[in-house]
């Protein structure tokens, strides 16, 4: 079974990006034609192991990198739950929800919102991921066919490079909204 060629193009394109080279300078690199590294990019063609293998070269990667499947899948912890550290000396308690992949950014919203219309959101550029903290209510989140319910408290993260949704579900829903490109 070869590898699906939408799979290698998403990752090349990534992996291209996430390092700042443009497409002329990896076909440098890589000793193929820059054409040929632009049909790769756009899904088209059928890539030889060689040429796979130059690329990964050219960008500094691992083969499996450019080959693989990226999955990603919804991510929730309830409040309460989760891993956590606590203080010696004082009543502190910190909980990680996640960390920041190399090579992110992450920009970090508070969200005041009402029942009503949901807001739903068209995918954000490949890679994309949001997290999302009810700091107060309840909402319904994440992507538009597995949605969840969320209360204060409750932390999630889903793939927004899919449409998503965030419908409050009560007065005054509070979230922090951190919104993560790679």
């Amino acid at each position: 079974m070869s590898i699906p060629i939408e799979i290698i193009a998403k990752n090349l394109h990534t992996e291209r990006t996430n390092v700042g080279l443009s497409l002329g300078e990896v076909a440098r690199r890589a000793g193929v034609a820059k054409s040929t590294l632009s049909q790769l990019e756009s899904g088209q063609g059928n890539p030889s192991l060689e040429t796979l293998w130059a690329l990964c070269v050219a960008l500094n990667i691992p083969f499996a990198k450019l080959v693989e499947a990226h999955t990603q899948s919804s991510h929730i912890i309830r409040y309460g739950d989760g891993a956590s550290v606590t203080s010696e000396i004082s009543n502190y308690q910190a909980v990680l929800l996640a960390t920041c992949p190399p090579n992110a950014r992450r920009d970090v919203y508070i969200l005041t919102t009402q029942p009503g219309e949901p807001r739903c959101s068209q995918p954000h550029p490949v890679g994309s991921v949001e997290h999302i903290i009810i700091m107060q209510g309840s909402a319904k989140v994440g992507l538009i066919d597995a949605s969840e319910v969320l209360n204060a408290g409750d932390y999630m993260s889903y793939p927004a490079d899919q449409e998503h949704i965030f419908e409050a579900l009560e007065q005054d829903t509070r979230a922090i909204l951190i919104s993560e490109q790679r």
